[in-house]
């Protein structure tokens, strides 16, 4: 006859490997707003850039963003793609200037 399995342990080995992956995600985050040098902003400047980019639905702009994303962790020639004067529409500006409408 077969040994019962012990579902209580194993849901709580599985627990413990969700809130370690959830605090890597957490710590890698942290690591990125770093290294991109988006530490410099407030927190209010950061969290409203990130929102607009999570409900932006202008696929240029995202394309735009991945690309620049990508050219980043490549560790092509780290600076911001285009000045205020280059920004295209849906962006936030991030040297603390309103955006038009």
């Amino acid at each position: 006859m077969r040994k019962p399995r012990d579902f209580d342990s194993e849901l709580k080995v599985l627990a413990d490997k969700a809130k370690q992956l959830k605090e890597r995600r957490v710590r890698q985050l942290g690591e990125l707003v770093t290294a991109t040098g988006a530490d410099i902003l407030d927190a209010d400047m950061l969290a409203g850039v990130l929102l607009h980019a999570a409900r932006s639905k202008d696929a240029t702009t995202k394309e735009a963003w991945r690309k620049a994303g990508a050219a980043f962790f490549r560790g092509d020639k780290r600076q911001p793609a285009g000045g205020p004067d280059r920004l295209q529409s849906g962006t936030l500006p991030l040297d603390g200037g309103s955006a038009s409408a």
